[in-house]
């Protein structure tokens, strides 16, 4: 298993495959040791990447938000928030990583990596990519940081941009305001699973009725697959097409 002086010989070969070479290495170390990893290895790592992750978050959102408003000038502010979140939300973020094949290079406890290597989670992928993000930011700066997005992921992201998946909340909630003057209202009905991989199934009410249930990975994907069948039942073209 990978451990961190094999992740630091391994540093040269990382930097290759990001195509930025850093100052301090141990920014670029630090954004592969998982949280699981440093509960087992006190004595040789003292820091997780989880504060890179918060920073790289913020980080990406606004390198993506400032090429959305600069790029698409003719888009509402509701448009460009739901593009957005498309391509800043956990599975795209985890696609970017994986695209690079980084996720093996993570520092994790040895139950979280067993866990990981038969059922990989998006979300500790998508981690692993906010704080790279977070990690080159601090280093080179937001300049570099937006070189990095670019030069490795312009083409899913214009494929986002050019095909975004339906806002079906925003369309239920525009139909129940016109209809009922009131906005739908998500409730989570079971959640199953562990903490890591866990499954939500959401309704959504206008008052005691319900319009559609829904099931994914993380609330807000279960949240537009309940309004994408509300939508349905309510023979609604926009959940035809």
């Amino acid at each position: 298993m990978l451990d961190l002086e094999m992740l630091k010989e391994k540093l040269v070969y990382l930097e290759d495959i990001i195509g930025y070479s850093f100052k301090n290495k141990d920014f670029l170390i630090l954004a592969f040791v998982h949280s699981s990893y440093l509960n087992e290895n006190q004595a040789v790592a003292t820091v997780s990447n989880e504060r890179l992750e918060f920073l790289g978050d913020a980080v990406l959102g606004l390198i993506i938000a400032d090429y959305l408003y600069k790029g698409l000038p003719e888009k509402s502010e509701g448009t460009l928030s739901h593009i957005r979140s498309q391509l800043i939300e956990s599975t795209s973020c985890a696609k970017y990583i994986e695209k690079l094949r980084l996720e093996d290079y993570l520092l994790m406890g040895k139950g979280e990596k067993k866990n990981f290597i038969l059922q990989p989670n998006p979300s500790i992928s998508a981690d692993l990519f906010e704080a790279l993000v977070g990690a080159i930011y601090l280093d080179g700066g937001v300049d570099c940081a937006k070189r990095f997005i670019f030069n490795h992921f312009d083409s899913e992201i214009r494929e986002i941009i050019e095909n975004p998946v339906k806002n079906w909340k925003a369309e239920l909630q525009d139909y129940t305001q016109k209809t009922y003057q009131k906005i739908p209202i998500y409730k989570v009905i079971e959640e199953e699973g562990p903490d890591h991989n866990k499954t939500f199934q959401i309704s959504v009410f206008v008052d005691d009725m319900i319009l559609g249930s829904g099931y994914g990975s993380s609330k807000k994907i279960a949240q537009q697959a309940a309004a994408c069948e509300a939508l349905s039942r309510l023979n609604l073209s926009e959940a035809q097409e």
